[in-house]
């Protein structure tokens, strides 16, 4: 009896490990990994990790995108990458306002790990980072007490910034805002792949917020599709081409610009507009779709409506 007792808690234990949640490493491109979150909502089991991050294996070092939401979800960034390399991390580029894209950035900076961001990223960082606060905490309990709130050591005041690290080419470019104002993308020209924060959301509807501006969030989406990338690294979701971010994101930008348009020109109240445009049959496979559709009408139509 009492060996199968041991039996028994060895077996839960197990189990409880086997649990613990990890960061799914995918190779886009030789030395561009992404490492993608949960697809489904941040909570205590993944750390607030339910976005798509990555990393860039230079010539001598590793340039991570993006540093998890708390010191936890750091810390399994950092082992996710050392899974793929023993190079060392040597920088975080934070392209992403939202938690989960660089509340990590303490356990970095404390290793003396520059973060690098655009002004225009930080400052929506720091006009958010409270009420984020409140919205982590409320998913993932007591973690959020861990977190320390540092922004970017190294700024760069301009839209476009170019530079060269480790042999590697990049472009950090603000394209007028996404899900957030301050959303930035960084953009590989040479390989052709673009780290795009929640500009794009691959695989689970995008959700428009009350600080989210849809217009905007669809010239964005335009200016980025212009790169022509070939590999496309999006905030939420797996990695995959310009033709998958602009079935899953583009698309879905495009049709809530256009329907709800139309339904403001013709006098349709909110209301009315919402349960006419409820049934989109192309947009159904993507998770979260009937969770956020009906609200995303609502926001937009309040937005677009208010421009007039």
């Amino acid at each position: 009896m009492k060996q199968r007792f041991i039996i028994l808690c060895l077996a839960v234990l197990w189990a409880g490990q086997s649990a613990a949640f990890e960061l799914r490493v995918q190779k886009v491109d030789d030395g561009i990994y992404a490492l993608v979150g949960d697809i489904g909502p941040r909570n205590e089991q993944n750390h607030g990790l339910n976005n798509t991050l990555g990393f860039i294996i230079g010539n001598e070092e590793v340039t991570l995108v993006g540093s998890g939401a708390t010191p936890e979800g750091a810390r399994l960034i950092e082992s996710a990458v050392a899974g793929v390399t023993d190079k060392p991390i040597r920088r975080v580029i934070t392209i992403g306002v939202q938690d989960h894209h660089w509340m990590g950035n303490s356990y970095f900076i404390e290793q003396d790990i520059d973060v690098i961001a655009l002004a225009y990223t930080v400052k929506d960082q720091q006009d958010n980072y409270q009420d984020q606060l409140v919205r982590l905490g409320a998913a993932i309990g007591a973690e959020v007490d861990t977190v320390q709130v540092h922004g970017a050591t190294k700024i760069f005041d301009a839209e476009k910034q170019l530079f060269t690290l480790d042999g590697v080419d990049y472009e950090l470019l603000w394209t007028g805002g996404a899900h957030f104002a301050g959303d930035a993308i960084l953009w590989l020209p040479k390989r052709k792949t673009v780290f795009t924060g929640d500009l794009v959301f691959n695989d689970r509807l995008l959700g428009v917020q009350p600080y989210s501006e849809v217009a905007n969030w669809q010239k964005a989406f335009q200016r980025m599709a212009d790169l022509q990338p070939q590999h496309v690294i999006p905030g939420h979701g797996f990695p995959g081409d310009l033709a998958k971010a602009q079935r899953d994101t583009g698309d879905y930008l495009d049709w809530l610009m256009l329907e709800v348009g139309k339904a403001i020109e013709d006098w349709a109240p909110i209301d009315e507009t919402v349960d006419n445009l409820e049934d989109a049959p192309q947009f159904k496979h993507l998770e979260f779709f009937d969770a956020w559709h009906r609200r995303n009408i609502n926001r937009t139509y309040l937005e677009l409506e208010s421009a007039q």
